[in-house]
């Protein structure tokens, strides 16, 4: 953010605190925001650690390990259905979560286990989406923080035609310039914002999908082993002639 600050300062080539010998001052820009500047510098601050906390969890390592994937399809296909729900309970992922669910459900068919596990998935769907919404909240706020900046500043300036008979150019520059910095801080802020909130929707809802399909080729041996037992049990209660 403060590299883009500095590559704008065509914006702020006016005579002033900001501007000294032809060079950027960092802390009178910082300055010239105000208190609303420091405002949208903190939300900058938090975008910045949302992004990188979503990078770590929102990531194919995270919802579908693949090592607990292979755990998980071993244990399945050899019928050991305790054994991958109590795995499934130890390493909480959205893939663990989504199998757990159908497991619990095996007891009454193969349906109610594939209707448990998409109730899972949209449930553990909207859990991501909803963790990705703060990006979105900060991307909405940052720019209108900063339009109240320069109403603010702009306020400030005509301000000068009330204490002054006839104020000088000068006497409007660190107002203006509050104003347009404080519009800065909000733009710099909101871009990337909505940027990564766009990029990391797309990823949750490939994410989803991929996962929900893994999970579905897990259980399928599960499908058939309940088939087999609904015809043991059949042939079982057949009258014998």
């Amino acid at each position: 953010m403060v590299t883009l600050i500095l590559t704008a300062s065509p914006l702020f080539a006016a005579e002033g605190a900001i501007v000294e010998n032809g060079q950027v001052n960092p802390q009178a820009l910082l300055k010239a925001g105000g208190a609303i500047g420091y405002v949208v510098i903190a939300l900058s601050v938090a975008m910045v650690a949302l992004i990188m906390e979503h990078l770590l969890s929102i990531r194919k390592g995270s919802l579908m390990p693949r090592s607990l994937a292979e755990q998980l399809h071993q244990m399945i296909s050899g019928g050991q259905f305790q054994q991958a729900d109590q795995l499934c309970r130890e390493r909480p992922t959205f893939l663990s979560y989504v199998v757990m669910s159908g497991l619990k459900e095996a007891s009454f068919g193969y349906n109610a286990v594939e209707k448990a596990m998409e109730d899972a998935s949209v449930e553990q769907a909207a859990r991501l989406s909803r963790k990705i919404e703060y990006l979105s909240v900060i991307g909405a706020l940052a720019p209108m923080l900063g339009l109240m900046g320069t109403v603010w500043g702009m306020i400030q300036a005509f301000a000068e035609f009330t204490e002054k008979a006839n104020p000088m150019p000068a006497d409007f520059a660190p107002a203006i310039s509050e104003a347009l910095v404080t519009t800065l801080f909000g733009l710099l802020v909101a871009v990337p914002a909505l940027a990564a909130y766009a990029w990391f929707r797309n990823r949750i809802d490939e994410y989803v999908a991929e996962t929900t399909l893994m999970a579905e080729h897990l259980v399928a041996p599960l499908r058939r082993s309940l088939i087999e037992k609904r015809k043991a049990v059949k042939s079982t209660t057949l009258p014998r002639t």
